[in-house]
């Protein structure tokens, strides 16, 4: 999937425009997190007097592995960075259009800490960049029951600079009339949340990597099996091997397959389906900056967001789907799916009941046992740093993971608990 909502037309521009979390703030919510989590902040400058020359190879240039390699190109690394398709292929769980960036994560500060950094990161990309990928439209929270998930992060948003908001059904119902409230008890806004382009993202990201001096290459990279304690090299598709002194792996769904003792079934991919559907011609409604994006917690989560580039109305069950092979995946979106989803748009989108499906989208999650990241040194290999389970919210915080794993693969940082290897179980078969 993912402070204050609009009530008049000259309130929208606050939304249109979300404020800068407060630096003070951040910085002291920062400063008392452990070493592992603050090295997210603090560490580049730092760390310079200590690095050397290594030759670091990444294996995949989707969200964590291209901001894993250009925050190691930055440092100092000579790097050389692979992916099968190329940088946010269909394929890949970094492909498609669109993807959530919120701060609301169940109370877990640690996540919260790192989305309201990776947006401080996007942000300065943009302007590194001259070219927007952040949306900022907010999201809307909706919980039929249980409001935990939300209200046990209301803090950690605080904390760490950002507003939250909560409002009464009926006060989101006069705010947003497009939307349906029924079976809704508790509604809270977060107006920092918005969407990234995620396509055009990993593309931009591993243009800056090559234009800045790293090295880049289409190529599926396998580990090559060692009896020591060291990898040493990777193979290439083409039958080439490449030899570095650190690896990263950071290959998504893929893992699995590279690494079938190790990681197994601790992640596994699975099918996701996303419908965009159609609305009424010469309507705003739906637009970003009169709609914001939406999650609705019931027993499962369902979420949306107004189409970038005029695609419709995004609509997606964030449960996990059946289990799925990333590389022969048939991706045609299935009649099942499709009625779900115009469940979903029947009850939060009454005026949408009968629109029509204007594009779909089968994707996969690379969904780890707990739904936590991996984000650690190889268990046999002390080269090897394994880092994905991104599990459907790992998009947004690419760049903050960059800085971080780049402070793993110098060893100026440990493993932050919550995404260690060892916490890891396999999962049973269905």
């Amino acid at each position: 999937m993912s402070d204050n909502a609009p009530s008049t037309a000259e309130d929208d521009k606050s939304a249109e425009q979300p404020p800068r979390p407060d630096r003070r703030r951040f910085l002291a919510s920062m400063l008392a997190l452990p070493f592992a989590s603050r090295s997210l902040l603090f560490g580049a400058t730092a760390r310079r007097a200590h690095w050397t020359r290594d030759h670091v190879v990444v294996v995949g240039a989707g969200a964590f592995g291209g901001w894993t390699a250009l925050a190691l190109l930055r440092e100092g690394a000579r790097v050389t960075l692979l992916d099968a398709w190329g940088a946010g292929n269909s394929r890949s769980s970094s492909g498609g259009e669109t993807r959530l960036i919120r701060a609301v994560y169940n109370g877990e500060p640690v996540y919260t800490r790192m989305a309201a950094r990776a947006l401080e990161l996007w942000r300065d990309a943009e302007h590194r960049w001259g070219r927007a990928v952040f949306v900022p439209t907010g999201a809307l929270w909706m919980c039929a029951g249980d409001d935990s998930y939300v209200r046990r992060s209301m803090p950690h948003l605080r904390d760490a600079g950002l507003r939250i908001e909560e409002l009464s059904p009926a006060d989101a119902q006069r705010r947003y009339p497009q939307m349906g409230f029924a079976g809704v008890r508790s509604v809270f806004f977060e107006p920092g949340a918005g969407y990234l382009l995620a396509r055009e993202s990993c593309e931009l990201v591993r243009e800056t990597f090559v234009r800045e001096g790293g090295e880049y290459k289409v190529a599926v990279a396998r580990p090559v099996a060692s009896s020591s304690a060291r990898l040493t090299n990777a193979v290439l598709s083409d039958g080439s091997t490449i030899a570095a002194d650190k690896f990263v792996f950071a290959c998504g769904p893929w893992m699995p397959q590279l690494f079938p003792d190790v990681i197994g079934r601790r992640i596994v991919a699975t099918r996701q389906e996303v419908f965009f559907f159609g609305v009424p011609a010469g309507s705003t409604q739906y637009d970003v900056g009169t709609l914001p994006a939406w999650v609705h917690i019931s027993d499962h989560i369902v979420y949306g967001m107004p189409g970038n580039e005029r695609r419709g109305l995004k609509v997606a069950d964030d449960s996990a789907g059946p289990e799925v092979d990333p590389t022969t995946m048939d991706r045609a979106p299935s009649a099942a799916g499709l009625a779900s989803a115009r469940v979903i748009l029947r009850e939060r989108f009454p005026g949408l009941a009968n629109a029509p499906l204007v594009e779909a989208r089968v994707c996969q999650y690379e969904a780890s046992t707990d739904g936590h990241f991996l984000v650690d040194r190889h268990p046999r290999l002390e080269n090897v740093w394994l880092v994905g389970g991104g599990s459907g919210h790992g998009f947004k915080m690419g760049p903050a993971m960059g800085e971080h794993v780049a402070a793993l693969v110098q060893g100026n940082t440990k493993p932050i608990p919550l995404f260690e290897y060892q916490r890891l179980q396999p999962r049973p078969r269905q």
